[in-house]
């Protein structure tokens, strides 16, 4: 079983807020669903389980952007500092500055949003407009965390070793107020059968949620990986939940990373994903591209550039995010990685229409690999995973296709068709709006 001794949490001014209450099992389904309702609440005596949980603290005021959101990890009571945690998994490579936040790029709740830097130009003041209206807010993530504590709870249950994480767009820095929330069920950490062993979990835990009064409409889908989809209807938000897919936790953090290590990064990446979605070619269950397959895109593009915008992480810091690290302390295997300074001071309005350049003219689907492991591009070779494939985005942990999900050619030609039109169009025009309708964006909340 994986050891369970670190609580993921944020500091608040000089208290720690932590959101987990401890409910103990005997109390009545009606009690747990007042007590999942009332978010506001907090217990003041939290027993020593607390700190076998996965917790994020709240910034302080609620509808603040949740842009700055970092996570870090403390030890348990008695367990000593996290270096000596680290070193205590001898075979296990960890990353030596994950100790102190010193000096980290991403930056922590307390810390204002540097995004006033810019000198944008039209194209641009209108990127980081719609940015900062669709960004994530913290009562946004406050509500996943909820519901994730809870679920946690009530999984015990049938699970008593089951820990429930957050990840994806929650986490990463680039989820915006109407982002769906993953979650991943970690029961014991090792290769799985996706489709036996998770299937199989995941059924009991469907079972399980038809008794629970805050979850509705649960839906398990049998895919290459099986999930459990379902609504908290507290909040509204719809969450997937899959069984030990931790690879999802792991590129959760480096993703994260990226996303604080340039101030350009976030703003960019959060409006193409509203873009390919207005144009229905970000869906992998229509048969075109996954959000997190768009992400690697971008960071790839990003990469490769004469004068690179950002790094590549896993080349320059390769023990904080070695895909043998233990789970428990991935989230503070990137907490040193300084900002990066680049020589490239593009406007996010020139990157941006790079980006579609990139795609609608350079990049060769056919032959080409996007890497950002390597920050480069890989030849396409016969093996099964890039054979006969129309797009190939290699996972920077387990090296699978991302974009597998692209496997008719009419979607191919429709994902390469916007590329191009949208490249045409806003090299005319300047003007977001001309690609991306901006009032029907925004949210409406």
């Amino acid at each position: 079983m994986l050891p369970r001794g670190y609580v993921f949490s944020h500091k608040d001014g000089q208290s720690e807020h932590i959101f987990q209450q401890i409910l103990p099992h005997t109390v009545s389904q009606q009690q747990r669903t007042e007590a999942h309702l009332n978010v506001t609440k907090r217990r003041t005596n939290h027993s020593q389980n607390d700190l076998k949980r996965q917790c994020f603290g709240s910034p302080g005021p609620h509808n603040q952007p949740a842009r700055n959101a970092n996570f870090t990890s403390h030890p348990a009571t008695g367990l000593g500092s996290s270096k000596e945690m680290c070193n205590s998994y001898s075979s296990v490579p960890t990353c030596s500055s994950a100790v102190s936040k010193t000096g980290g790029c991403v930056p922590s709740l307390r810390e204002g949003s540097h995004q006033s830097d810019f000198h944008p130009s039209s194209l641009s003041q209108q990127i980081l407009n719609l940015f900062h209206a669709c960004e994530q807010q913290n009562d946004d993530l406050e509500k996943k965390e909820h519901c994730r504590a809870a679920l946690q709870r009530d999984i015990q249950t049938i699970f008593p070793c089951a820990q429930v994480f957050l990840a994806g767009s929650s986490l990463n820095g680039f989820g915006s107020r109407s982002s769906d929330a993953d979650l991943c069920l970690v029961i014991e950490e090792g290769t799985v059968n996706h489709r036996k062993d998770a299937v199989y979990v995941l059924s009991l835990v469907r079972k399980l949620f038809y008794t629970l009064s805050y979850i509705e409409r649960p839906q398990l889908i049998r895919a290459k990986v099986p999930i459990l989809k379902f609504r908290d209807r507290v909040s509204g938000v719809e969450f997937d939940l899959n069984f030990n897919n931790t690879v999802g936790i792991r590129n959760t953090f480096l993703l994260r990373t990226y996303a604080y290590v340039e101030k350009r990064v976030r703003p960019i990446i959060l409006v193409i994903k509203k873009w390919a979605s207005h144009h229905r070619i970000n869906d992998a269950s229509r048969g075109t591209l996954s959000s997190y397959t768009l992400v690697l895109m971008v960071l790839h593009y990003l990469q490769t550039l004469p004068e690179p915008v950002i790094p590549c992480l896993q080349m320059d810091y390769p023990e904080c995010f070695n895909p043998k690290m233990d789970i428990h302390l991935v989230p503070s295997g990137p907490s040193n990685i300084p900002a990066f300074v680049s020589k490239n001071q593009s406007s996010l309005g020139d990157l941006l229409l790079g980006f579609l350049k990139y795609y609608a003219t350079v990049f060769k689907w056919d032959k080409h690999v996007i890497s950002v492991r390597e920050a480069k591009t890989l030849p396409k070779t016969y093996c099964r995973e890039w054979r006969d494939k129309f797009i190939c985005v290699e996972e920077p942990f387990d090296r699978t296709n991302t974009a597998r999900a692209v496997h008719e050619k009419v979607k191919f030609e429709a994902i390469k068709a916007e590329f191009t039109e949208s490249y045409q169009v806003l090299q005319l025009r300047k003007d977001l709006s001309s690609i991306l309708p901006l009032k029907n964006t925004r949210p409406k909340r």
